[in-house]
């Protein structure tokens, strides 16, 4: 069983480290998720009987670990379901972008378009059924001349949105062969995680702070190797 970090945790919300690789939820395959083992360890921490609620309220990709937050109650989780509705919840990720990025600090607006594939199409202006996704980031260090470590605070949340704004923009996320990316990580990651989560607390509207530590092997510059094409 994966064991779980929890990050933070009271009578109304759960927040765990998602590792790499787990699915957020469970799917056809019967894989374990992180919604299954996060329920199976509230049942056991706290001697629950029956179905123990828990609230799923944003996704990350299968790839990418990093900060997920849980509703205990309803009232939390439709609370917290109108902060993600409004983007007042912050959003942060870390990620190492393939190339020198210039500015050093900028907001990208592009509109994302989820296809049949599992892919987002970008498009730079209005598009048919394309959405609108914005983002904001901030270089944080340069590896070698190849690459930058990213800060960025997600204002929108859509299909893939970090990786096919940052590929749009000619800077593909280390690893993320599916948008181009020209290095590839082992066991198919790509350099991408939910660091932090910052909202108004669902119930006495506290403002929470809730970060996940680096990946080990953060940020997975000596792990690449070259794509053959």
């Amino acid at each position: 069983m994966t064991p779980l970090n929890i990050l933070y945790i009271d009578n109304h919300l759960l927040a765990v480290e998602k590792p790499a690789g787990l699915l957020i939820q469970g799917d056809r395959s019967g894989e374990p998720s992180l919604l299954d083992l996060s329920r199976d360890w509230l049942r056991r921490e706290f001697n629950k009987p029956g179905e123990v609620f828990l609230g799923l309220l944003h996704r990350l990709d299968r790839q990418v670990p990093g900060v997920v937050l849980f509703a205990r109650t309803s009232k939390a989780a439709s609370r917290l379901s109108q902060q993600f509705r409004d983007h007042t919840i912050k959003k942060f990720y870390c990620a190492v972008a393939e190339g020198i990025v210039e500015p050093e600090q900028a907001t990208l607006v592009h509109y994302l378009r989820k296809e049949r594939s599992l892919k987002a199409t970008v498009f730079p202006n209005p598009a048919p059924e394309a959405k609108r996704s914005e983002l904001d980031y901030r270089v944080i260090e340069s590896l070698e001349g190849n690459a930058s470590v990213l800060e960025i605070a997600l204002k929108t949340g859509r299909f893939h949105q970090i990786r096919a704004q940052l590929s749009f923009s000619g800077h593909p996320l280390l690893g993320d062969s599916k948008y181009r990316a020209q290095w590839s990580l082992p066991k198919g990651g790509i350099a991408l995680y939910a660091s932090r989560l910052e909202f108004s607390h669902p119930i006495d509207k506290k403002e929470i702070l809730v970060q996940a530590p680096e990946p080990k092997g953060w940020p997975f510059w000596d792990q690449r190797e070259k794509i053959r094409k």
